[in-house]
């Protein structure tokens, strides 16, 4: 199997395509047509990504669950035959609502890993998700009832079950579930998109949400492992058909909808990288913004983003706020 060379940060190359999906969908945020700003953001990203010294294959392209514009599972992106052999997961926007209506938390992502290593839903393009941090990721028991796994949290973070904050995107699949998160004492934090941001915000310092839960997108789920793997943090899950034929096809194709998956299964090996940038501001990231006209230049002239860079093998994690001069970039004829 090609390996990524580890001596290199694949992260540091795929940055620049979360980037040019962020700036891709800037001019559409709260125009309240999702599929116009995830087509730019998609467009943006597929001709960064084409210019990068990758051979890469999509096997995650975001879009097929509510035919959004998207990058096709199975294309190639990259200059062929000019570095590593890789599997790709996109979103170019992970929550075109939120980005359409112009609300908090919608981010540009990618991830990759070594060639075969990242898995492929099939025709299941949903799954019940469960997502801790990295300090409860040994004691986590994914079998467990929900209120034990709430106090296995609790107890590894040090907290009282009363403490804990459950985020659950906000469905109405998900009543019963909200129901019995609060029964258990806990409390439950509501979203309306972006579960890949508030996955992660799981591994992270100072977000207050100790686990996530639900039934999610399964391309989310590939992406979030990878993120995952970087940052410590776990993900469980089994994927979920919404129904008899969509579980047929998944039964005829060989997919087993009982079997436990986890952030390994999800993405083999040890080596995948990361990428993300804010698109609106949210606790992941900040959004990306105009920061206004200057002499002799128009209003878009300069646009700052902020985004991540993780990597797996090292547990690298870097934090990257970048100032676009698109006047310059546009006379030198590099697109965003």
């Amino acid at each position: 199997m090609n390996h990524p060379n580890p001596g290199r940060n694949l992260a540091m190359d795929l940055v620049r395509a979360t980037e040019a999906g962020a700036l891709g969908a800037l001019k559409h945020i709260g125009r309240g047509d999702k599929n116009a700003a995830d087509d730019a953001a998609v467009k943006a990203m597929r001709a960064a990504l084409n210019k990068m010294p990758l051979d890469g294959i999509v096997v995650i392209g975001e879009g097929e669950k509510d035919e959004a514009p998207m990058l096709a599972n199975g294309e190639s992106v990259g200059v062929s035959g000019s570095g590593p052999l890789v599997d790709i997961a996109v979103d170019p926007i992970d929550g075109t609502t939120i980005a359409s209506e112009g609300g908090p938390g919608a981010i540009s992502v990618i991830a990759a890993s070594s060639r075969g290593t990242m898995f492929d839903p099939g025709p299941i393009v949903y799954m019940e998700k469960t997502v801790v941090g990295p300090r409860s990721s040994k004691s986590f028991d994914p079998e467990a009832p929900l209120s034990e796994q709430i106090k296995i949290v609790a107890s590894s973070l040090g907290k009282e079950t009363s403490e804990m904050m459950v985020a659950i995107l906000r469905r109405e699949r998900h009543t019963s579930l909200i129901a019995a998160v609060r029964a258990t004492g806990a409390r439950v934090r509501l979203f309306g998109d972006g579960d890949v941001a508030m996955a992660i915000a799981t591994s992270l310092p100072g977000t207050d949400v100790d686990m996530l839960i639900g039934i999610g997108g399964t391309p989310e789920g590939v992406i979030t492992a990878a993120a995952l793997k970087c940052l410590g943090g776990s993900i469980y899950g089994k994927l979920y058909a919404r129904d008899s034929t969509e579980r047929a096809m998944a039964t005829e194709q060989g997919y087993d909808l009982n079997k436990l998956l986890d952030t390994n299964s999800l993405v083999r090996g040890d080596n995948c990288f990361f990428a993300a940038t804010g698109i609106t501001s949210g606790e992941f990231l900040e959004g990306t913004q105009y920061l206004g006209a200057t002499e002799g230049y128009p209003i878009e002239h300069h646009i700052r983003t902020s985004s991540v860079a993780y990597r797996s093998i090292t547990s690298t994690v870097r934090e990257i706020r970048t100032t676009h001069n698109l006047t310059k970039m546009q006379a030198l004829g590099i697109s965003i």
